[in-house]
């Protein structure tokens, strides 16, 4: 189960976050998904809606996965966000809850450059 959780959280960075293909957070993201940033409202929509904006202002965000660690039905992950010559902008923690194999809640803990 930890290293089939894993693999969601891999592609859905690399579909999500790294491609910005926003609509593929309806393979991974379930749609009563528990938002627990406060600057992202619930449910898989309104992240999607929230990240169309952010890509569209920041069209060279990407996060890069640097660890994750799984057990049972969660996985944290730290990665950093960096900027297209590769240096760190932001490192952070997202940690989440799957269910079905697929992202159920969401923590996250950001630390600034």
């Amino acid at each position: 189960m930890e290293q089939k959780n894993k693999e969601v959280i891999q592609k859905f960075y690399q579909e999500f976050f790294n491609d910005h293909i926003v609509e593929s957070a309806d393979k991974y993201v379930r749609e009563d998904y528990i938002q627990h940033n406060p600057g992202v409202d619930q449910g898989r929509e309104a992240l999607k809606t929230a990240f169309a904006d952010k890509f569209v202002e920041h069209p060279d965000f990407r996060l890069n996965i640097h660890m994750m660690i799984a057990e049972k039905d969660m996985v944290a992950v730290y990665l950093k966000n960096v900027d297209p010559e590769g240096n760190t902008k932001c490192r952070v923690v997202d940690i989440y809850r799957l269910e079905d194999g697929k992202l159920a809640e969401h923590w996250d803990v950001l630390q600034p450059c």
